[in-house]
């Protein structure tokens, strides 16, 4: 693979990138879309790409992505199509195929074989990319909070939530609001200006949410007459495939991803691991972003060991419950 950009960094020698600023990129999708995406780290390092969920942005990986380059990686968060800097689709096509294709271009674009950590949308994308494609370069897949089958109460809210305040805001503090009324078990920020990442403002001085609007018409529920926007069937046909080493984060307050859901995953990939964070929901790293972040370097720092499930036990370690396979 050859990298569609040049990059001119130090040694990591010589540079904390855990206390590095990000560095601004531009990657090429689908039928010439521009991707905006955040670099943490020297190029040269095995590189770990972050995939947001629906309605987010890059910018929900910063912490995450500053502790993964302090430990000697390279992490790439990506905003989806239409969403955060990334160009919004002319046709509106925000269709599955397209969010795979954008993967398949990025992951193409790359020197070396990504690691892959993807949240909801951006998990179900990974699992059908790699699932689908088993050339497709990917040296291990991290889903959070995301598997096949979805509790669709919880995906409702989400999309009920995405759907409200179509006409924008006039100030910062309704955005707060309007944000605490979906996530009412997370404290608002006392520093409202990092909300602006979530947002975009227009001619009339209104604030919006920085997603086009057209990714609505394709965020639907599955009905009697049509499958959703990931067909849980055809997610469940790729992840039988998978067979790079593979994480499940849950959370354990999530009301997308019940325990039901998950263990249906690891049937699916025998030789997955599972981990459920206490005191978080479906939101995983913003809820409990250090403890995430160390079960993700974790699992990142035994990926060269067989990574196998068979029968496993249960522990609690610092709010986090994992499951530990047994030789």
């Amino acid at each position: 693979m050859t990298s569609s950009y040049a990059l001119s960094t130090s040694s990591p020698e010589q540079k904390d990138w855990s206390t590095s600023p990000s560095t601004s990129r531009l990657f090429v999708g689908a039928k010439g879309l521009s991707l905006r995406a955040s670099q943490y780290g020297d190029f040269t390092s095995p590189i770990v790409l972050l995939l947001h969920g629906g309605g987010q942005t890059r910018h929900a990986w910063a912490d995450t992505a500053r502790t993964l380059a302090g430990a000697g990686y390279c992490a790439i968060t990506l905003d989806a199509r239409g969403h955060g800097e990334s160009d919004w689709c002319a046709q509106g096509d925000y269709s599955t195929e397209s969010l795979v294709a954008d993967l398949n271009a990025v992951i193409h674009s790359l020197p070396t074989a990504p690691i892959i950590v993807g949240a909801s949308m951006g998990g179900l994308t990974s699992m059908l990319a790699l699932g689908e494609n088993a050339s497709l370069p990917c040296s291990a897949l991290v889903l959070v909070d995301v598997a096949p089958r979805l509790e669709q109460q919880g995906v409702r809210r989400i999309i009920e939530f995405m759907r409200r305040h179509q006409d924008g805001f006039d100030s910062l503090e309704q955005v707060r609001d309007a944000i605490a009324a979906y996530n009412p078990h997370r404290p608002p920020p006392s520093d409202l200006s990092g909300l602006r990442k979530n947002l975009r403002q227009r001619d009339d001085g209104r604030l919006y949410w920085h997603w086009d609007p057209a990714f609505l018409d394709h965020a639907r529920l599955p009905t009697a007459t049509n499958s959703g926007m990931f067909e849980q069937v055809r997610v469940e046909r790729a992840a039988r495939k998978l067979s790079i080493p593979l994480l499940l984060i849950r959370g354990y307050q999530s009301d997308v991803l019940s325990d039901e859901g998950a263990r249906e995953l690891l049937d699916l990939v025998p030789h997955a691991h599972y981990v459920v964070l206490n005191h978080a929901g479906h939101m995983v790293a913003g809820d409990r972003n250090t403890v995430f972040t160390e079960a993700v370097l974790d699992f990142l720092q035994g990926s060269n060991a067989t990574l196998s499930r068979q029968a496993s036990s249960t522990t609690f370690d610092h709010g986090v419950l994992h499951e530990t396979p047994t030789s």
